[in-house]
């Protein structure tokens, strides 16, 4: 069954305008969180000194060194009209990395930083603030799913080896018959539904153990209307975690590379 056969959707205004509201609230949280751990002193993720229940980073201590983790955050998923939010958080410890290097790598300045699912990266404007990066999404899940999307990325030391970077997608074009002579994107929000909207949030700090690092994913997608859950309902709920950790796991890649390859000189 080919993407597109009975499945479209449309995302509808309402869902828009409460996405956006969900990231103004996420944005805020991180710029306090950020304020605050610019004065901490002990290795700490800065989502662990706010927003979580009970308070307290329950990886502190037991996360290893090169490991990768994922969790869920608000519940991980949310009805909205007609859509689904999705929040979820991610974390690694990557020996020898350093802050500036994430930096690089997150605007698109330095080769490796390619998850499976991504196809191609490019950078399309630099203006030394911000840049604006070109990817391609492809997924076979079980149809194949290809999305061209744009992303403004901000990236920044904060001093003392601390940082953070901030993605957000600004269009998401789902393809029809990518790589033929009939390629077609088709309009934005109106299409499948699989991914309509994903901001990503990073933050890091250098630490005893490697460089700390965090994102918390926010993306948007269609809901799962009846009838097609069998074939939308594995889409909908993985693709947003299986995003992220394929993200971190390729961050996690490219900063060790970049650390070996920095150690030998």
């Amino acid at each position: 069954m080919a993407a597109g056969n009975g499945t479209a959707a449309q995302l509808t205004p309402s869902a828009a305008q409460a996405f956006q509201g969900y990231v103004a609230d996420v944005e805020a949280r991180l710029v306090r969180q950020h304020a605050k751990t610019q004065h901490a002193q002990a290795k700490t993720y800065p989502a662990a000194l706010d927003g979580r229940s009970g308070g307290g980073n329950q990886w502190e201590g037991d996360l290893m060194p090169g490991e990768v983790r994922t969790e869920p955050v608000n519940g991980g998923t949310r009805q909205l009209d007609g859509a689904l939010l999705h929040h979820w958080r991610g974390m690694a410890i990557i020996p020898g990395a350093t802050a500036k290097d994430m930096v690089a790598l997150l605007r698109g300045r330095l080769p490796g930083h390619s998850a499976p699912e991504i196809a191609s990266s490019r950078v399309l404007a630099d203006d030394g603030e911000t840049a604006t990066l070109g990817v391609r999404f492809q997924k076979q899940v079980v149809i194949a799913i290809v999305i061209d999307a744009e992303y403004k990325v901000e990236a920044k030391l904060t001093g003392d080896g601390r940082g953070y970077g901030v993605s957000r997608g600004t269009h998401f074009w789902q393809v029809d018959d990518p790589g033929t002579e009939r390629e077609r994107r088709r309009p934005e929000g109106d299409d499948d539904g699989f991914l309509w909207r994903l901001n990503s949030y990073w933050s890091f700090v250098q630490a005893r153990e490697g460089l700390d690092i965090e994102c918390e994913a926010v993306s948007l997608t269609r809901d799962v209307p009846r009838g097609l859950g069998w074939l939308l309902s594995p889409i909908v709920a993985n693709l947003p975690r299986e995003l992220l950790e394929s993200t971190m796991t390729a961050t996690r890649k490219a900063l060790t590379e970049i650390a070996a390859t920095e150690a030998s000189r």
